[in-house]
C-alpha cells in the first residue's frame, strides 16, 4: 500500500469514476491508475469499486468506508507537510483564496493589501468561481480558504464562519422615475424589468424569496455574476439594477442613482470557509482575522472542534 494508490482512488471518485479524467488530472496513464487500484484492492482483500467490464460504475459498500479512510489519511499527510513548513519558515509559503468576483473586487482589496504588507514572503493567489465551485476547490485541497455569500454553509466538510453582513441596493439612471421615490416598495420595483445577479451569486436567493413572499413576479431581463456588468447595462437603460450596496460608488458610478433596498430584502452574510480537517498555517489565521476581525484564531479553533456545527454571529 502506498500514497500513490490512495491518491488514485480519491481522484477516481472525484472525477465521477471516470479513470480517463482521473489520469488527466494526475498527469498519468489510465491503465496505470487501473492497475494500481487493482493492486490496492488485492492487498485489502475487498473490491473498492463496482465494475461493468472495464468501467467503474459505483463504490462497493466496503469501498465507501475505504474512501472515507483514504480521505482522512491524505488530509493528515498534507497536514504533516504543512506542520513542517510552518516551523521551518513561519512567514513564508503560499495562500490560495477561492472567492467570487464581488468579494475579490469590492471586499478583499484592503485585506490583500494589509496581508501583503505583513507577510511579504507569502505567495497569495485569488481564484474566482461560483460559490459551489470555490467550496469544491477547498474540499479538494486546491484552495485554502473560500469566501462567498452563498452555499458555503451547505457542506459538512467545511467550517463556514460568518465574516460580515451586507445589504442590496437598487440602481437606476439619473432621471428614472424610481429615483424620486422616498421609500421604494417591492410593488413599485416589480413594475420594471430587472438586471441582477445570476441565481447562485451575491444573495440572489434573498431577492427571489422577497418577491415570492409578496406574490409578485420578477421580470429579470439580464443576469450577470459581475456587479460592474449589471451597472453598465442599467446605465444603458435596459432595466433597473439590483446589486450589493458595497458595489456602488457615487464617484465612480456618477451616471447612476442608488436606492437603499435593505428594507426590501433580507441581509446577507458573507462567510469564510476552511476544510475542517486541514492544518491552518499561522498566516492563514491572520488573513481570516484581517477579513473578519472578530474571527480570532481562538474562535476559529473552537468552531473547528464543534463537529458538524457552524459558528454564528
Amino acid at each position: 500500500m502506498n500514497f500513490q494508490q490512495l491518491r488514485y482512488v480519491r481522484e477516481a471518485v472525484r472525477q465521477g469514476l471516470n479513470l480517463t479524467e482521473a489520469a488527466n488530472a494526475l498527469f498519468t496513464s489510465q491503465p496505470g491508475i487501473s492497475k494500481q487500484i487493482r493492486e490496492l484492492e488485492d492487498e485489502l482483500g475487498v473490491e473498492i469499486f463496482v465494475r461493468r467490464g472495464k468501467r467503474l460504475v459505483d463504490l462497493t459498500e466496503p469501498g465507501r468506508t475505504v474512501v472515507q479512510v483514504i480521505e482522512r489519511l491524505l488530509t493528515e499527510a498534507e497536514n504533516l507537510r504543512q506542520v513542517g513548513k510552518e516551523f521551518a519558515d513561519r512567514d513564508a509559503g503560499a495562500l490560495i483564496i477561492a472567492t467570487t468576483h464581488t468579494q475579490a473586487r469590492y471586499a478583499l482589496p484592503g485585506v490583500v493589501q494589509e496581508f501583503r504588507a505583513q507577510y511579504p514572503k507569502v505567495r497569495l493567489s485569488l481564484q474566482q468561481g461560483s460559490p459551489t465551485q470555490i467550496a469544491e476547490m477547498v474540499m479538494a485541497g486546491h484552495a485554502d480558504l473560500a469566501i462567498a455569500t452563498e452555499a458555503l454553509d451547505h457542506y459538512p466538510e467545511l467550517l463556514a464562519l460568518p465574516g460580515y453582513t451586507w445589504r442590496h441596493c437598487v440602481i437606476v439612471p439619473h432621471g428614472h422615475p424610481l429615483a424620486k421615490v422616498k421609500q421604494l416598495t417591492l410593488d413599485e420595483l416589480a413594475r420594471y424589468p430587472l438586471i441582477t445577479y445570476s441565481p447562485e451569486f451575491a444573495g440572489r436567493s434573498h431577492i427571489d424569496q422577497a418577491f415570492v413572499t409578496k406574490g409578485l413576479k420578477m421580470d429579470v431581463v439580464l443576469t450577470a455574476i459581475d456587479a460592474d456588468v449589471i451597472k453598465t447595462y442599467t446605465e444603458l437603460g435596459l432595466g433597473v439594477g439590483v446589486i450589493a450596496a458595497m458595489a456602488y460608488d457615487p464617484k465612480r458610478d456618477a451616471g447612476l442613482h442608488a436606492i437603499d433596498a435593505g428594507h426590501l430584502f433580507r441581509n446577507n452574510t458573507t462567510r469564510v470557509a476552511v476544510k475542517r480537517a486541514a492544518y491552518l498555517r499561522r498566516y492563514t489565521y491572520a488573513f481570516i482575522q484581517m477579513f473578519a476581525p472578530h474571527l480570532t484564531q481562538e474562535i476559529v479553533d473552537k468552531a473547528r472542534l464543534a463537529e458538524g456545527e457552524n459558528y454564528e454571529l
